[in-house]
């Protein structure tokens, strides 16, 4: 093989993870899977799409080496294939956000109007305070796959049958699957309009839970998992 042919088929390979990103469909898989582990039905479901469709993205977000998957009986169950993968997922939104107008606009349609957030270094001093009552506003199951130490798991459909669970006057922080999930707005703007005190986390668990991984190894650089 030539030395050009040799090059083109470097850069080839490299494309394959380039071009497992260039799907809108795969990237909400992604996002989806940021918050644990699903099997194609339940991934299906969430991203409203047909199975068939949905396993389709899944396998060649698998060809290219983005997800892993294992069989549950007759399920098949994937996952993002580690901590860089999420990582890559995290900085090319971020980026898109910040380099395109129209990320910018199409969250703004999406989110709705802005609401108060609080940063993640002054969450965590406010609940090491104990001055917040935080909450995660996801589906259940992304919370037990998952989710902030501390936190209650009140799903944001059932969060205005389950107000008396939160101690009247407190702080509330809501929080879901990042920036671009709608579910932390609804939550801070829906405990406004019953009176109470709401502010969102600015980001959600995947980039949580990758901080205190990052964390972890500064403190401990032979650690290769998250912090315990």
């Amino acid at each position: 093989m030539s030395s050009r042919h040799a090059k083109d088929a470097l850069f080839e390979a490299i494309a394959l993870m380039g071009k497992a990103f260039a799907s809108p469909r795969r990237l909400e898989l992604i996002d989806l899977l940021a918050q644990g582990p699903r099997s194609v039905e339940e991934l299906a479901r969430a991203s409203e799409q047909s199975t068939a469709n949905t396993s389709q993205h899944l396998q060649g977000l698998h060809t290219a080496g983005v997800v892993t998957r294992h069989h549950e009986g007759t399920r098949v169950r994937y996952a993002l294939a580690g901590d860089d993968v999420l990582d890559l997922w995290l900085a090319l939104r971020d980026i898109s956000a910040t380099r395109l107008a129209e990320v910018e606009r199409a969250a703004g349609a999406y989110l709705g109007e802005t609401v108060e957030a609080i940063a993640r270094t002054e969450l965590e001093s406010s609940l090491r305070k104990g001055d917040v009552v935080l909450i995660d506003v996801r589906p259940e199951e992304e919370f037990e796959a998952g989710h902030i130490e501390g936190a209650l798991s009140i799903p944001i459909d059932e969060l205005e049958g389950r107000l008396g669970d939160l101690p009247a006057g407190a702080e509330i922080v809501a929080y879901c699957r990042g920036p671009f999930c709608a579910f932390a707005s609804q939550a801070v703007r829906r405990l406004h309009a019953a009176g109470r005190s709401a502010r969102r986390l600015d980001a959600g668990w995947p980039e949580w839970k990758l901080a205190h991984v990052d964390a972890g190894r500064e403190r401990r650089p032979d650690a290769v998992g998250p912090m315990s």
